[in-house]
């Protein structure tokens, strides 16, 4: 029936001081959760390996080439782009730099030994190393046990849970998924010999200088290269103070030894990797004079074996002075033209690379070809120059940004000056090149007129001698290039190498993970402590009923645990009697003050049924009579009916047979065993309760009471599930609407408020019923201010509830004078 009746609370209001009193009685809830949250970060600790931070420190310089000077022949300082800072961090975040590295640490091979809780990463503390074969396979991603034996043997032994295994050649880096039998593999070998299995080839080896002992056991596993790459480029941390020329680079892992390797490998792989790119002009005209050098080698083999043979045969060993002018005349002239043609032959192919390339990388340097123009080479090393700038801005700004417009359009600018320029200079070299023909005409005319055999030779002798000298020309400059590369060095400088000081873990400490551990357990009780006070709508305490409504609170009555409800009659001298008494002077003063003379009428009623109306209709006309005043109690809850049974008399006849016609005014009427109180019970349950009492029968009843008794006591329906209670007000001079402790909701309360302002309602009071101090919740409030006195000092000569036992709880709420 209580669910029937659904209102809204009519103050809503968060009670801190009980939720602060709540929190205190779960201190029990406090301890479970407290301790279980410890011993779960215990249980973490044990099993959690310690996690390490560890850095190096590098600078990037722009280091020269220390024999280069202006003088120098070969101009390789604007070959490409220089090793910039941002150049440096893109290429450590780059896959290939750290492929390289685990490639070389062989990172993908993991060293374990089982501990309590997990198999721990020893690294470099492992007494064996595995060798593996080069292009075969190895098992990815599973514990391989190795259990050494006497006699220098050890076993391994691998658990197969499924049927198909991957494998992975980290040769090639292929994998591919190979079938084995489910089960347990087991096999013996002797230390170094090679393992040659579907899913193993390696050579197991003791490491110089340790010992493995007999049935020590150990785990190796095969981790997929391409996943240990990827976590060891994600851990990777490079930092740029205020982008400057340094680099601060850090990992994090539980192996210490693992991330100075690692750190220490990449910057050698990162140093290699950057002089490789800041020789690769250098390197591009090595091979371009390597390449001209095998040619002239060749044309000049063949132009010796000629001449050799010419002058064996012939039996003519040198030239004429004559001829021997020619030649020498025809020599020089035949080197410019080469000379000439070799510009030429550069110029179109830098003509073509300004095409197509917005870079100079794959160009050997100029001076190979003899280029000398100096407003050809300022404009090459302004395109360098933007080049730069260009590369620099690549990783850090966005692809379609202003400043890349603005580069390229002076880019483009200067490739079109650059490119009349190539053209100027082949316009005017060509006209050399004719000037240079022109002249080896007439010096070919004069050979002409020498005798056939010293032509010949001289013919021999010519191409001998060119190819000589190109040899040699490029010979030198050969060694040249093999001077300034060799003496190149790296832009990066390492300020610090990685290294084990003694790091300490980075984790939370044990004290600041424990101290988390008890503030998790804190906050669930609490939580709960107060979802529950905000969402409790119940009354708890006489304080909160007062604040909810203007209606007097007419008394506050303890709770009772006897299980009969005649409580004053059974122990006259209890708190919850002086409390009903309490009621009884309050509710004199009321007829006094109201000037009501004769027979006094008092209604009881409740919101919903359980909240003490019948206990408190007994008990107020048992202490009426008690006091000598000839009172009667009615029941008039006809649904419900309940007070025949605590006087002990029978239902049969009661206030429905009076209003029905059935039985007379005396018949209804039943005595008790409290002197001076009689009882009228409510009878059988009629169907139609409302309208018995709205009848005519009602009016004579109550008239008839009237002349016979002092006080009349009603006990009616909750008004807040049926009408009836209404229907009797009429005939009642005061109202007592009884509100029980941590069971009437505070929204019912707004009920009654309505009906007493509308009217509906006169003369009403509250009686707070089942009051106990210590609350159903952990916090009841000790009243000693009039109501009842049950917990005031003037109780102490009175009570036999026996000694009240104040608790830690008790004492604290008295303290805080809690509401």
């Amino acid at each position: 029936m209580e669910e029937e009746f659904d209102v809204s609370e009519s103050k809503s209001t968060f009670d801190i001081k009980a939720f602060v009193i709540r929190v205190l009685s779960y201190w029990k809830l406090f301890v479970l959760f407290i301790g279980l949250s410890v011993f779960i970060v215990y249980q973490q600790n044990i099993r959690k390996q310690q996690s390490y931070r560890l850095g190096t420190q590098i600078s990037i310089e722009e280091e020269s080439n220390p024999l280069f000077t202006s003088t120098t022949s070969l101009t390789f300082n604007w070959g490409g782009v220089s090793g910039k800072v941002q150049t440096i961090m893109n290429s450590l975040k780059s896959r290939s730099i750290h492929e390289n590295v685990v490639d070389n640490l062989e990172f993908y091979i993991t060293y374990l030994k089982q501990s309590r809780f997990r198999k721990d990463d020893i690294y470099t503390y492992a007494p064996f190393k595995i060798d593996l074969i080069p292009n075969t396979n190895q098992l990815l991603n599973r514990p391989i046990r190795i259990t050494f034996l006497e006699n220098n043997k050890y076993q391994i032994s691998i658990n197969f849970e499924s049927k198909i295994v991957t494998t992975q050649n980290f040769t090639s880096k292929n994998k591919s998924n190979l079938d084995v039998n489910v089960g347990e593999f087991k096999r013996e070998f002797n230390i170094g010999d090679t393992i040659q299995l579907p899913f193993m080839n390696s050579v197991l080896s003791v490491k110089k200088d340790r010992k493995v002992l007999s049935k020590e056991e150990y785990y190796i596993q095969f981790n997929d290269f391409d996943a240990v790459v990827s976590k060891y480029r994600a851990s990777l941390n490079i930092d740029n103070p205020r982008n400057s020329a340094i680099l601060n680079l850090s990992m994090v892992d539980v192996n210490k030894a693992k991330i100075v390797d690692y750190l220490n490998e990449t910057i050698e792989v990162l140093s290699e990797d950057q002089l490789n790119r800041k020789n690769q002009f250098v390197t591009n005209t090595i091979k371009f004079i390597d390449e001209q050098l095998d040619r002239v080698k060749s044309q000049l083999t063949l132009n010796a074996d000629s001449l050799n043979n010419y002058k064996q045969k012939n039996k003519i060993f040198n030239l004429n002075n004559e001829s021997l002018a020619i030649n020498n005349k025809l020599t020089s002239l035949e080197l410019e033209k080469d000379n000439i043609n070799r510009k030429l032959a550069y110029y179109a192919s830098l003509k073509t690379y300004l095409e197509t390339s917005d870079t100079f990388t794959d160009v050997p340097a100029p001076a190979v070809a003899g280029i000398d123009d100096s407003n050809i080479l300022s404009n090459i090393g302004k395109i360098n120059d933007l080049s730069v700038q260009k590369s620099k801005y690549g990783s850090t700004v966005r692809k379609d940004a202003t400043i890349f417009t603005d580069l390229n359009r002076q880019i483009d600018g200067l490739k079109k000056v650059l490119a009349e320029n190539i053209s100027s200079v082949t316009n005017q070299l060509r006209r050399d090149l004719q000037s240079t023909n022109s002249k080896i005409g007439i010096e070919e005319a004069k050979i002409k007129k020498l005798p056939k055999a010293q032509q010949q030779l001289f013919d021999i002798q010519r191409q001998y001698s060119l190819s000589e000298q190109t040899y040699n020309m490029f010979l030198a400059k050969r060694g040249e290039a093999d001077i300034i590369k060799s003496a190149s060095v790296s832009d990066i400088l390492i300020i610090d190498k990685a290294k084990d000081t003694g790091a300490i873990p980075i984790d939370l400490k044990l004290s600041s993970r424990y101290l988390f551990a008890v503030i998790g357990g804190i906050l669930p009780p609490l939580l709960l402590a107060f979802l529950i006070t905000f969402l409790d709508n119940k009354i708890h305490n006489p304080q909160v009923l007062e604040n909810l409504s203007s209606i007097p609170l007419l008394g506050v009555v303890g709770k009772n645990n006897l299980e009969n409800n005649l409580i004053v009659h059974l122990k006259p001298k209890s708190t919850i009697a002086e409390a009903f008494r309490s009621i009884r002077s309050s509710l004199q003063y009321f007829y006094k003050k109201h000037s009501l003379d004769g027979t006094k009428t008092v209604m009881v009623t409740s919101s919903v049924s359980g909240e003490g109306k019948t206990f408190c209709s007994i008990n107020i006309a048992t202490v009426f009579a008690m006091s000598g005043k000839k009172t009667i109690l009615v029941g008039l809850d006809l649904r419900k009916p309940k007070i025949f049974g605590d006087f002990e008399i029978q239902n049969d006849i009661g206030v429905v047979n009076y209003l029905i016609g059935q039985k007379s005014f005396d018949e209804v009427i039943q005595k008790t065993k409290v002197p001076n109180l009689d009882v009228i019970t409510s009878g059988p349950i009629p169907p139609n309760p409302s309208e018995l009492l709205m009848s005519e029968h009602m009016d004579s009843l109550m008239e008839n009471l009237k002349k016979c008794y002092d006080f009349i006591v009603l006990d009616t329906p909750p008004v807040g599930l049926v009408a009836d209670a209404l229907e009797l007000t009429e005939y009642v001079d005061a109202s007592i609407y009884v509100v029980r402790q941590d069971y009437t909701k505070k929204g019912m309360i707004s009920l009654v408020n309505d009906k007493y302002n509308k009217g509906e309602i006169k003369n009403i009071s509250f009686v707070y019923n089942g009051y106990n101090q210590k609350g159903k919740y952990g916090y009841g409030y000790g009243y000693g201010y009039g109501y009842g006195y049950g917990y005031g000092s003037y109780a102490n000569g009175y009570n036999d509830d026996g000694k009240q036992k104040v608790d830690f709880l008790s004492r604290l709420r008295r303290s805080f004078k809690i509401n």
